[in-house]
């Protein structure tokens, strides 16, 4: 019966010695977007066609003019979009 016993408390003896692994540490990679600051720079105002227009000046001068400065503020207004939309 001794026997018994001493091998209960080596048998015992043994399950307390075992320990648990730990787990390994290892690197995660996360991708984050992260905000970053727009660096465009901003187009330069022209000088408008019609700035100059006088009140003497012809009808057909100031007609002429005027659909130049269209022209002159739709191009503007692409680069002003294109600086948009390079930041986005």
């Amino acid at each position: 019966m001794r026997w018994i016993i001493v091998g209960m408390l080596v048998a015992l003896a043994g399950c307390g010695a075992q320990r648990v692994a730990e787990p390994e540490p290892r690197v995660v990679r996360v991708e984050v977007p992260v905000p970053v600051p727009c660096r465009v720079k901003a187009p330069a105002v022209p000088a408008w066609a019609a700035d100059g227009l006088r009140r003497e000046d012809s009808l057909e001068v100031k007609v002429r003019a005027l659909l130049a400065e269209r022209r002159q503020r739709i191009g503007y207004e692409r680069e002003l979009q294109a600086a948009i939309k390079f930041c986005d």
